[in-house]
């Protein structure tokens, strides 16, 4: 039996191998990492390798890591690349519009083992997942409310003010994107149950939450946190009316793809030239509908190739180290392990910008009078310090750790509903993009803090009992 040998999770490797032994040829290699993704997601879902958990049906347990945050991260690390490698071929969209001058066969092959370390990083990851996964996780609390609605709803108007008071205390601003981002998540969950419990008066509370999160990620300047919004309602809709919603969110997602770029550029623009935000979110909603098909095609391919996919930028550092820039080994986790330290304890603590953009200007991704951040990603991040083997070790630990987190959120918080689709989802939601490892390290582990926080607060008010 395949799931009971010790050799199974080599066949998540298979992509990256097959793709490896035809390098010599880069389409053919590029070609075969980008649809090896495809193949670890079926792989990972059908329960081919590991059975997927049965305590819950598949609707209602998306948002464990297996699922929602291995779609997000390794769907936008793994599989956004092709838009770029057509751009760089010489298309636009379906259209062959000719080659682009200074991409030869170099380039080609520079994007190909790009392709292949991400196919790696997304094989390593799941395997992580996998190694970690261990279901049905014994319950050591239950959560005892008797509206669900009530509670998500309460924890949602206590942690927003609590976020914004925190961003303004130098010593606590640790905890202010943990308590924005659980205000949120809880908000949305709670507006899905307000509907499950038919509660007129907590759906409308619950909907104008949402509303207002909405707006506010409009005017982040971002197009990442109007689509989460989004999806994520979309995603705890889903138990409640099944798949028929499915078409109507896809729809609407894919509409977001194709006019948030026009939006969100001209937004920075203004904004950036001090209008204020109100005004700069109503002008350019007015850019949209004044663009024209033409304009928003032009805006969405620019966006699709040059800052959905990370792979240019990834090109940019491999290309330099080794060769120019040796190996960092240990040091950018030895950076990331001290910025954990609260800067009240440590006042000479350098800034986590500066420290994490030396990297940037020493592979020359950007210059140092350049207003681009370049900020590397988390792969990268792994690259950088070992190469391949780099890679593996730390993809693998990220889908471990994620794993093993969401695992005890439903051990403390009396199982998957609270525990993974709101504690975990809300409080370490920096794992569904994922960040340069100082960041990523940093917000983890005050993650991890403020879940027994909240724990211990919810215990003491007897929300979470201990069970039998």
């Amino acid at each position: 039996m395949i799931k009971n040998s010790p050799f199974r999770y080599l066949i998540i490797y298979l992509p990256f191998i097959l793709a490896l032994l035809l390098k010599a040829d880069s389409h053919v290699s590029y070609l075969i990492a980008w649809l090896g993704s495809f193949f670890i997601f079926f792989i990972s879902f059908s329960g081919f390798l590991k059975a997927i958990p049965s305590d819950y049906p598949i609707t209602q347990q998306l948002m464990r890591p297996i699922f929602f945050m291995q779609l997000i991260f390794a769907g936008y690390m793994s599989c956004t690349s092709i838009f770029y490698y057509l751009s760089i071929l010489g298309y636009k969209y379906f259209d062959f519009v000719g080659g682009t001058f200074g991409f030869d066969a170099s380039t080609f092959a520079s994007v190909a083992q790009c392709q292949r370390y991400y196919v790696l990083g997304h094989a390593a990851l799941v395997h992580g997942i996998f190694m970690a996964m261990k279901y049905p996780v014994k319950k050591l609390h239950v959560a005892y409310a008797p509206s669900v609605s009530n509670l998500l709803l309460g924890m949602s108007v206590i942690c927003f003010p609590l976020g914004l008071l925190f961003a303004k205390i130098g010593s606590l601003s640790q905890f202010s994107v943990q308590f924005t981002g659980l205000s949120f998540v809880s908000g949305t969950v709670g507006l899905a149950f307000a509907i499950r419990e038919k509660k007129k008066g907590n759906y409308y509370f619950a909907l104008g939450l949402f509303l207002l999160n909405l707006l506010s990620s409009l005017s982040s300047g971002f197009k990442e946190p109007v689509i989460v919004c989004v999806l994520l309602l979309g995603v705890y809709l889903l138990p409640i009316f099944g798949k028929k919603i499915i078409p109507a969110f896809s729809l609407l997602l894919m509409f977001l793809f194709f006019v948030l770029p026009t939006f969100i550029g001209n937004f920075r623009k203004l904004a950036g030239s001090g209008v204020d935000i109100i005004t700069a979110r109503d002008e350019s909603i007015n850019a949209v509908l004044e663009s024209g098909k033409e304009g928003l095609l032009d805006d969405n391919w620019a966006f699709l190739t040059d800052r959905l996919s990370e792979i240019k930028m990834f090109v940019q550092y491999a290309d330099n180290t080794p060769y120019f820039t040796p190996y960092y080994q240990f040091e950018i986790v030895k950076n990331a392990i001290g910025m954990i330290v609260p800067r009240f304890f440590w006042p000479g603590k350098p800034n986590v910008e500066n420290v994490v953009m030396e990297r940037v200007y020493r592979a020359q991704v950007t210059s140092v009078n350049s207003q681009v951040s370049a900020k590397p990603a988390y792969i990268v991040d792994c690259y950088l310090s070992y190469g391949t083997i780099g890679i593996w070790i730390g993809l693998f630990l990220y889908g471990y750790s994620a794993q093993r987190i969401a695992q005890k959120a439903d051990e403390l918080f009396g199982g998957y509903f609270l525990g993974t689709s709101v504690i975990f989802a809300g409080l370490f939601q920096i794992y569904w993009r994922g960040n340069c490892l100082e960041f990523m390290l940093n917000n983890v582990f005050w993650s991890y803090v403020t879940m027994y926080i909240i724990f211990r607060v919810l215990r003491a008010r007897n929300v979470i009992e201990l069970a039998n």
